[in-house]
């Protein structure tokens, strides 16, 4: 009877949220037609100004949000190059009269920061204003603001320049606790991505790999904050050492900022730079409409030069996770590429810190046969790392912005033995008949043998070789030197530029014009691959396979994972499904904050 009720209650849990779904699908579509219908009226109106709102998300690819209708929000998002292409256009748009930074903490990268940057200070030489406010201003953020006329600072709130650090969690001890053992292989000194579960600090490689990649980001920061408040990297570099910045007073008398203000004066300053009364309502505009406008007004052409971007951790098969980079799915939008006649280049726009070493050579593989016949140019984003830079290697060109943490050519993988565990804490044990040595390997219910640990060792060997072998013929460099800046070490943007893992500093600008270039096309139109996101057809996709309640519930979860600093959690997981299988990855993600 229990179990009845069981069933019958998540029966018609699961019809609710079927039914929520299918009215919400109503709704979208409903409110999209309605919206559509106005699409050719919509205009940005005079003396607009663009918000750009430093706490959101910036992915590589946009999405399609069909629910926003219900919390008033934008049903696009645009991606990182949307929002390049957006403050382009606004430079050259009468409508536009300036830019309003509102500045948070930001959850994005400092690639992308830098990238977003230089968009601002490209838009600064029409002569129309960028102002940026905000109450507290992190350091991360602040260095985006650096591109705005003037920084305003809520008189009571906070900034920082306090330098940089990389925080990693260490699970040696965890697992001691729990009477478990990793079984760790991997190849590669620098190869730090198991460290925390064989170690308890930081290994001196390692640390030698982090102080590098903070070094040429301290560098980018401090010669921003030196141009804004007119003094020297060295300078500021001393202001983090002595920790002089407490106040907004310390940092308005040190010309960090320009003024301490409320939100009030900011938008009475905005006001008189567009022309209205006092009482009149500023025409903000947001990112997410602006670029949905300039989307719609693009051009057409039957040359074409498409952007394929893979974001997030390389995996096998197909998944229904739109920020990850499937092979099965992954392959299929190669393979639509190489077979349209209209697309004449291509760039891989790579934002990614590896994963599956056989995913990684299956998607070079089609890589390789689309370079066949086509040029295909690589753009890194805030990370092309590991099988990230695996699928980058053998590319016409590739291109880095200096902060791209890059490299790490090396593999590893890992088994954790879980006898103690299940014997000691929980009193259960294991006993088995087998016919061959190997008929229950790999297994987590007893340690390996000398001899199966001696086959997990050669198959990473035998795999960071070829990994070696695939940047030399790519970067057509010997793979004597290629193992020599290996290791399993990253690099910054500007590092791998001078050891020839890339070609050139740029963002996707610089790799589009090469891609033009080598195609020798002077006229195209820019096309995406895959298409936006589409958060309903992501549900949809999770429906198809989990029940409806645990969908909705991982759904929440991921949400939430977002907003906090736990995303060594979601790493952690990555790891227990690898079940022995090599990786070319930085499963520990190298944050420098």
């Amino acid at each position: 009877m229990k179990q009845f009720f069981k069933m019958f209650f998540a029966s018609i849990l699961a019809m609710v949220v079927l039914g929520v779904i299918i009215f919400a699908l109503i709704v979208g579509v409903i409110a999209g037609l309605a919206s559509s219908s106005k699409d050719d009226e919509r205009k940005i109106a005079d003396n607009s100004v663009l918000v750009v709102d430093m706490d959101k998300t910036i992915h590589e690819l946009g999405e399609e949000n069909p629910f926003a209708v219900f919390g008033g929000d934008n049903s696009y998002s645009p991606g990182l190059y949307s929002i390049i292409k957006s403050i382009k256009s606004a430079k050259t748009d009468d409508n536009i009269n300036g830019i309003y930074i509102k500045v948070s903490n930001t959850p994005n990268g400092w690639a992308t920061l830098q990238q977003l940057r230089l968009a601002l200070l490209d838009f600064k030489s029409s002569h129309k204003f960028i102002y940026a406010y905000g109450e507290v201003i992190p350091q991360k953020s602040y260095y985006l603001a650096t591109a705005a006329d003037s920084i305003f600072i809520n008189p009571v709130g906070a900034t920082e320049i306090n330098g940089l650090v990389s925080q990693i969690p260490f699970f040696k001890g965890t697992l001691e606790k729990l009477d478990v053992q990793p079984e760790i292989f991997y190849a590669g000194k620098f190869k730090s991505a198991t460290e925390p579960f064989r170690a308890e600090k930081i290994s001196e490689p390692n640390k030698v790999q982090i102080q590098a990649l903070q070094a040429d980001i301290w560098n980018e920061f401090t010669n921003a904050v030196a141009k804004h408040a007119k003094v020297t990297p060295r300078v500021v570099n001393s202001w983090a050492l002595t920790g002089v910045i407490q106040f907004p007073a310390d940092a308005l008398r040190l010309h960090v900022v320009d003024e301490l203000a409320y939100l009030d004066q900011v938008e009475s300053l905005i006001r008189k730079r567009t022309g209205r009364k006092e009482d009149e309502k500023i025409n903000y505009v947001a990112l997410d409409e602006y670029a949905k406008e300039v989307r719609r007004n693009r051009e057409i052409s039957d040359s074409r030069i498409a952007i394929l971007f893979a974001e997030g951790e390389i995996s096998d098969g197909s998944s229904n996770n739109s920020y990850q980079i499937a092979s099965e799915d992954f392959v299929e939008q190669i393979r639509k590429i190489r077979k349209n006649d209209k697309i004449k280049a291509v760039v891989l726009r790579v934002n990614s810190p590896g994963g599956s070493a056989l995913a990684s050579e299956v998607i070079l593989r089609e890589l390789q046969l689309l370079r066949a016949k086509k040029p295909l140019i690589v753009s890194m984003g805030d990370v092309a790392a590991s099988g990230g830079y695996y699928i980058s290697c053998q590319a016409d060109s590739v291109f880095a912005m200096p902060n791209t943490i890059t490299g790490s050519i090396g593999v590893f993988t890992m088994l954790f033995n879980a006898e103690g565990l299940l014997k000691n804490k929980l009193g259960i044990t294991f006993d088995e008949v087998k016919n061959a040595p190997y008929a229950d390997f790999p297994t987590v219910v007893r340690p390996l043998s000398s001899l199966e640990s001696q086959r997990m060792q050669t198959s990473v060997d035998t795999i960071y070789n070829i990994f070696k072998r695939r940047v030399a013929v790519g970067r057509r460099i010997s793979e004597a030197f290629v193992d020599s800046i290996a290791q399993g070490r990253v690099w910054s943007g500007t590092d791998a530029l001078g050891i020839g893992l890339i070609d050139g500093l740029g963002g996707l600008d610089r790799a589009i014009y090469s891609a033009a270039k080598k195609a020798n096309i002077s006229k195209y139109q820019i096309v995406s691959y895959p298409e936006p996101v589409d958060k309903f057809e992501v549900i949809l996709r999770r429906l198809k396979k989990g029940n409806m309640s645990s969908t909705a519930l991982k759904a929440a979860l991921e949400e939430e994972m977002k907003a906090t600093d736990y995303s060594w959690l979601h790493d952690i997981k990555s790891l227990m499904r690898m079940n022995g299988r090599a990786q070319m990855a930085l499963p520990f993600r190298v944050e420098i904050k």
